[in-house]
């Protein structure tokens, strides 16, 4: 009898759980809160206490249009979807990867942005490592951030060179200019980005990078009324012309 108890208890904290609309939280509570990295040019990027970037940019105006305010909460790559699940934020945002894992483990918007996986390297060494294969050789030095999705396509397809691996995505491109690397694993938004502001640095395989994926946002598996509102509120913003405006000003 006490099993049984215990049971119907489970499933009525497991119901009660579900059954939690983080939109009304949120409208009542007068603030949106975002998980963010601050460590991903030029999406999100966290200097001096303040963040900036492309998906910051845009959490603002979706604040805007819900009438609240905007709280970035800190998170990793690595602990993205665990703090995600212990309700730390409401909303994951800053250059996420639409993955089957992701989407498992979570809720993704729609697609905002078509990339792929690339290199950054020194000038002038972009032929000497446009490929997987000029790459994955031992004495090959590979940088990646812990967690993100570099690091499982550096360990998948790049099992020969010798990988570094950084808890910090800021960390990767200044070892990459100082040497202590000779390639970052990265994305294409990212080098192209890094390619304008440091005349030290240049992407490779940018034009015809090694995988194509979207960007997205990350909410709790639960939370279907958010995500419905969320893709709502990214269409109006898309069909006023304001996110066109933000990708011209930070991803082109």
């Amino acid at each position: 009898m006490k099993k049984i108890l215990a049971m119907i208890m489970m499933l009525l904290c497991c119901t009660l759980g579900y059954g939690k609309d983080n939109v009304k939280t949120i409208m009542k509570d007068k603030v949106l809160r975002v998980g963010t990295t601050g460590d991903y040019k030029p999406f999100t990027y966290l200097k001096d206490g303040e963040y900036s970037g492309y998906d910051i940019e845009v959490a603002k105006l979706i604040g805007k249009e819900l009438g609240v305010e905007v709280e970035f909460v800190p998170t990793t790559w690595k602990t993205m979807l665990e703090d995600l699940k212990k309700g730390k934020y409401d909303i994951g945002m800053g250059g996420i990867t639409r993955t089957v894992a992701r989407q498992v483990e979570g809720e993704m918007t729609k697609g905002y942005l078509v990339f792929g996986k690339c290199f950054l390297v020194r000038k002038g060494q972009e032929k000497k490592y446009d490929s997987i294969e000029k790459v994955n050789k031992p004495s090959v030095k590979v940088g990646v951030n812990i967690g993100g999705t570099n690091e499982k396509f550096a360990d998948s397809y790049l099992t020969n060179a010798t990988i570094i691996r950084y808890k910090n995505n800021l960390d990767v491109p200044v070892a990459v200019e100082k040497g202590e690397v000779d390639v970052m694993v990265t994305e294409t938004p990212e080098a192209i980005t890094y390619e304008k502001n440091n005349k030290k640095l240049e992407g490779a395989s940018v034009d015809k990078p090694f995988t194509k994926s979207q960007m997205g946002y990350l909410v709790a598996k639960d939370q279907v009324h958010l995500l419905n509102t969320i893709n709502f509120v990214l269409e109006e913003l898309e069909v006023r012309g304001e996110i066109e405006r933000l990708q011209k000003e930070y991803l082109r």
